[in-house]
């Protein structure tokens, strides 16, 4: 039996590129079911993307962080395979992709960008990309060089155990740290990367969406390494508390006495803050581990990904201008 394999392109306002996108996903991958996911475009994405034979779905709520969560929720396949609808990564790659995931197995392949032209990349975005993936290497784990492409397959387990809180361009973030966090088994293959094809418009905002996606490993941090994040403020504190305090212990040690006793107790509060702080992320470290483990037997529901399963898995019954 055949493995299911399902395509999502999300999409708003891709009407130059989202032809050729399916066309050649479907020269790639003829056995898939390729579904665009309009995210309330405003120009003739549909229509092209009708035209070019994809099932198309619509999810109002704008951010591709909303479509992804519709998307894996709704979708039932043994595979699921994710592309921009910019025409800016190399679509016929798609059916290696997917034949590295299930020969590894992995439960997820990022397609890593290696530019081909000098303009691929905006003006910041590439040391954006690196600065934001040295980050997340070095909080998470080195699995992973391109954090933020848009470009990845995933195994049922992991889109079916994913739970995709993000609303728009971080869900890539989430998705890296969610695996390396369960370390998930994870494969890159280097794939080219372009640029936009005329008359198509990033919608990436280089500083707006730069400041979400770090607001997100901070907030990622804080949940996933309670005790990393807690140690390092309560670090923070007790150097403060040092600070003014080590002043006031000399002049007890010339005098006798404790001339500025306010600032004293300023001290002795600022390290009992310390402390507690510290204490509340090795409890928060405990709950977070009761929380990788349920996040990890909810993975292990779902079969490991194999081109022979018993597992069937039903496709939408979408016609091709369904909602």
């Amino acid at each position: 039996m055949n493995p299911v394999i399902a395509c999502v392109v999300p999409c708003y306002n891709e009407e130059a590129a989202i032809g050729k996108v399916v066309r050649d996903l479907r020269a790639s991958l003829p056995e898939a079911a390729l579904y665009v996911y309009d995210n309330a475009s405003t120009d003739g994405t549909v229509a092209e993307a009708l035209k070019a034979g994809a099932v198309v779905r619509h999810e109002p709520r704008k951010g591709k962080g909303n479509v992804i969560r519709r998307a894996f929720a709704d979708i039932e396949a043994h595979a699921l395979l994710i592309i921009d609808g910019d025409d800016t990564y190399d679509a016929s790659r798609a059916r290696e992709m997917v034949d590295l995931l299930f020969e590894g197995p992995y439960d997820q392949v990022v397609g890593a960008r290696r530019g081909i032209v000098d303009t691929a990349y905006r003006s910041g975005h590439a040391l954006g990309n690196k600065m934001l993936t040295g980050t997340v290497r070095s909080l998470f784990g080195n699995d992973v060089s391109d954090m933020l492409s848009g470009y990845r397959v995933f195994s049922r387990r992991y889109f079916k155990s994913f739970p995709a809180l993000s609303r728009e361009f971080e869900t890539e973030t989430e998705m890296t740290v969610h695996a390396l966090s369960l370390r998930l088994p994870t494969a890159e293959l280097e794939v080219d990367f372009k640029d936009r094809p005329a008359g198509s418009v990033s919608k990436l905002r280089t500083y707006r969406d730069g400041w979400r996606i770090l607001k997100l490993i901070l907030g990622l941090t804080r949940r996933q390494r309670p005790s990393l994040f807690h140690s390092v403020i309560a670090g923070l504190l007790t150097l403060v508390a040092l600070a003014l305090g080590l002043p006031l212990v000399s002049e007890f040690v010339e005098t006798g006495t404790v001339p500025r006793l306010p600032t004293a107790v300023l001290v002795a509060a600022i390290m009992v803050i310390a402390v507690l702080v510290l204490l509340v992320g090795y409890i928060m470290e405990s709950f977070m581990h009761m929380r990788q483990e349920q996040a990890r037997l909810a993975h292990l529901t779902h079969p490991a990904p194999s081109r022979s399963t018993d597992f069937v898995p039903v496709l939408l019954k979408d016609s091709a201008c369904g909602s």
